[in-house]
């Protein structure tokens, strides 16, 4: 960590020395450089929303829940009054512990500008209020699979084709719910809309880039106005309450005590469709806490958030290859280190420098220990399947960044800012007007459309990092209703 030196006040009758700048005992890196490279790379990192760019998110988002509605028709399958997380960034970004081994690369300016995870439930069981036991017996910890007994005959009729059959020596039929059968239905079913929606394109309509199925997850590429939007779209299980495997982890003390209350910690779970190292492709899902995730986030300090997207830029770049470290370890990290060191510490405005020094430490004592517990289900070593020689590249790795950190972060900086330049010379060649909704018939509707811009600007600047749930009527596709944590718009 960083080496604090200060030189002793002087004595009476001689000059006392200046003090000596803040140094990085391990780097010889100043602090104060440190500091002022990582507030750069936020600078360049982060992007202003004007109106033209807020109402090219709207376009997209209403697009792709127009699409969900449509799928929601095909079969039936999917809970006609569906509740989905949207949350700002792509899985790529660990904003959800998928393993990313089976995603295509795309990166920020050559192929998108912007990035999201839409979690949609194919399921829900939201009606029990004690905590929700899973079936673990097949599994690793922190996963689990899923059997059909759990809900009604109708919901096991519509979706026994995207199960597993396992039939008991007693007669009885099981089906368990397969990540595998559900990724091919929902990409299947997507594919379909998308292509009865460009037979008969509407003004306005966004352009669809590019539709990827990656392992489980549904990625798709929407061009709009000058813009051009990622979205990955992730099929889940969705649970109201808590699962029983967790049920320990509310017994600790956490940085949230008293800033949050537990209901909204709480909330809710998903199934992921993800599994372990040695588990069952078709069977098995992973437990996400991504709802309440987003809760703990509004209680980290804006400093460590700073360092925290950082040091998630340097390591996503250094340790793509092999794929064994996601940005998920990283965050996992980030939330074990706010229950660890004291809240006024942690809340110190310049002390980013310290807390990208110490996420890189702690990544690597991680790797060198193999071990990263999950920060819900602690018991769950996220790290247990690597191989000796697979986490020591990955820590030598890292030891040439903490030697030379402020060289790491402006090779950041310039990536990000490679990646802005690249977007901007795209919206130079593209379209320089308003783009009407997709309702508009091209009239002289840019009135509303300029008012609804404002509004969602002033969503996005208000709540960040909050939760966003979306209720469609498959009916009235055009009027999805807005919740924000809990207030609805």
């Amino acid at each position: 960590m960083a080496a604090p030196l200060t030189s002793k006040a002087g004595t009476a009758g001689t000059k006392s020395k200046p003090p000596f700048p803040e140094l990085d005992f391990r780097s010889g890196a100043k602090v104060e450089e440190l500091n002022k490279l990582i507030q750069e790379f936020t600078k360049h990192d982060q992007r202003e929303y004007d109106d033209q760019r807020a109402l090219e998110i709207h376009t997209a988002k209403d697009f792709i829940f127009s699409m969900l509605g449509m799928v929601q028709k095909l079969d039936q399958k999917l809970p006609v009054a569906n509740e989905y997380l949207l949350l700002s960034g792509g899985v790529r970004e660990g904003v959800v512990d998928i393993d990313l081994d089976e995603l295509n690369v795309y990166a920020r300016g050559t192929d998108y500008d912007m990035d999201f995870t839409l979690l949609v439930p194919a399921l829900k069981l939201h009606d029990r209020n004690q905590p929700v036991t899973l079936d673990m017996r097949h599994s690793a910890l922190c996963h689990s699979w899923l059997s059909l007994r759990l809900f009604d005959e109708g919901t096991i009729s519509k979706w026994k084709d995207c199960c597993t059959i396992v039939d008991h020596i007693n007669g009885a039929t099981n089906y368990f719910f397969s990540p595998t059968k559900v990724a091919d239905w929902f990409y299947d079913s997507i594919s379909i809309v998308l292509s009865e929606i460009q037979k008969k394109p509407q003004r306005g309509m966004p352009k669809v880039e590019k539709v990827e199925k990656n392992g489980t997850i549904i990625s798709i590429i929407l061009g709009v106005g000058s813009s051009r939007m990622l979205y990955d779209i992730v099929p889940v299980v969705s649970f109201k309450g808590w699962p029983a495997v967790a049920q320990s982890w509310l017994m600790e003390n956490h940085f949230w005590d008293g800033k949050i209350t537990e209901e909204e910690v709480i909330s809710g779970f998903y199934l992921v469709p993800a599994c372990s190292y040695k588990g069952k492709k078709d069977n098995e899902w992973r437990l996400s806490f991504a709802r309440s995730e987003v809760q703990l986030k509004k209680c980290i300090s804006s400093s460590l958030m700073q360092a925290y997207q950082a040091c998630k830029a340097i390591i996503i770049k250094l340790l793509s290859r092999p794929k064994a470290i996601s940005p998920y370890h990283l965050r996992s990290m980030m939330l074990w280190a706010c229950d660890r060191l004291p809240a006024n510490y942690l809340a110190q405005e310049d002390y980013a420098a310290h807390f990208l020094l110490g996420l890189i430490d702690d990544l690597q004592h991680c790797l060198v220990n193999k071990m990263c517990p999950n920060y819900f289900i602690p018991q769950c070593n996220m790290l247990e399947h690597l191989s000796e020689e697979t986490v020591m590249l990955h820590a030598r790795k890292l030891s040439s960044v903490r030697s030379d950190p402020a060289e790491h972060l402006r090779t950041a900086i310039e990536h990000v800012k490679a990646a802005n330049r690249l977007t901007l010379e795209l919206q130079r060649r593209g379209s320089t007007t308003s783009i009407p909704s997709p309702q508009s018939d091209g009239g002289d509707t840019n009135q509303p459309d300029d008012r609804l811009a404002k509004k969602l600007q002033q969503l996005v600047t208000e709540n960040p990092g909050k939760s966003i749930s979306v209720f469609i009527n498959p009916d009235d596709v055009t009027r999805p209703h807005f919740r924000i944590d809990d207030k609805f718009f």
